[in-house]
């Protein structure tokens, strides 16, 4: 278990999942002469032009061609290096999918993918790059590992693995600051196909990533204070793979799973989880999410408005753990 911010509004803080990857980058650059970064003409938005002023031969910026952008990356890890290649995630993998399948996944090579500006909360953007696919995609790949941290000392705790694991990565960082689930415990551990119990119950489980983990410990702190139901809240910020042993947990001693993440219900977390469950545990999986529908713009301001309007607010999230203990007491 966790001491989490989240629980206590006297004591939230905020932090930038981007800055903490511009950071990240530079430390681990320091460590290992072979990283190197490409990127596509957001090298100020990813936070990577920190990496090239104190690596300018490490950091390839190939402007608005993310096909290239894929395939040079590809190049430069089978000349050795630990290659990142980074963007808004609607580029990667939305211009690049045949790249990525081919000159990455299949040769399974050492390319760490990490983009920004994922699901609904990029907000202004609008739908066109509103990225709420690329967890079906990427997961579907074979060779893949897909990530999906929560804040920013996720963010860092997860790239450290990811570096130290060969074989491609595919992490999703989101544009706006979120609230710090973890604080900057250095105790905290992170390991590539297991994911964390943030709180624990016994009535129904929570599981979530990404941006929804905070939202998910707002909702579960509402159902414990207001119904007196106690809910499990798991951060499961390893998709692919996935924590199997942890979500048959949730199956067996819990009445059921919401999952809740800012992404499509078909593909995403929810549809991982229920493959689990399908074949090892049977359990009633209800799945909030982007309900197979394009996203809206919404001014920063209207964000919160946006996300409770596709079902992703703590109360939406609390609406749907009673409809599902309802059901279950049938």
């Amino acid at each position: 278990m966790y001491s989490l911010n989240s629980l206590n509004t006297d004591e939230v803080k905020f932090s930038d999942m981007r800055s903490a990857y511009g950071e990240a980058l530079v430390d681990l650059g320091t460590e290992n002469k072979n990283i190197v970064c490409v990127g596509g003409d957001t090298t100020d938005s990813l936070k990577t032009k920190k990496f090239g002023e104190k690596f300018p031969d490490r950091l390839f910026n190939v402007g608005i061609a993310e096909a290239n952008l894929v395939s040079i990356a590809a190049g430069l890890a089978i000349a050795g290096k630990i290659s990142f290649a980074s963007t808004y995630a609607a580029f990667i993998p939305g211009r690049c999918l045949d790249q990525i399948r081919n000159a990455i996944c299949y040769p399974k090579l050492n390319v760490k993918i990490v983009v920004s500006h994922a699901g609904l909360s990029v907000g202004p953007d609008g739908a066109s790059h509103q990225q709420i696919e690329d967890i079906s995609i990427m997961r579907s790949l074979p060779n893949m590992n897909v990530l999906i941290p929560s804040d920013a000392l996720s963010v860092k705790k997860l790239l450290q693995k990811a570096v130290k694991t060969s074989g491609p990565f595919y992490m999703r960082l989101a544009r706006p600051s979120t609230e710090e689930i973890y604080g900057s415990n250095p105790e905290t551990n992170f390991d590539i196909g297991v994911g964390n119990i943030l709180v624990d119950g016994s009535d129904i489980s929570i599981i979530a990533c990404g941006t929804m983990v905070a939202t998910s410990l707002k909702a579960s702190n509402i159902l414990k204070t207001e119904y007196g139901i106690s809910c499990r809240v798991v951060d499961m910020y390893s998709i692919k793979p996935i924590d199997s042993d942890l979500v048959c947990k949730c199956a067996k001693e819990t009445r059921g799973i919401l999952t809740v993440e800012e992404h499509n219900i078909i593909g995403g977390l929810g549809s991982a989880v229920s493959e689990v469950t399908a074949e090892m545990y049977p359990t009633i999986v209800k799945k909030l999410g982007v309900r197979d529908k394009f996203g809206e713009s919404a001014r920063d301001e209207e964000i919160d408005t946006l996300l409770d309007n596709y079902g992703l607010s703590p109360r939406e999230i609390v609406k749907n753990a009673l409809a599902l203990i309802k059901s279950e007491k049938r």
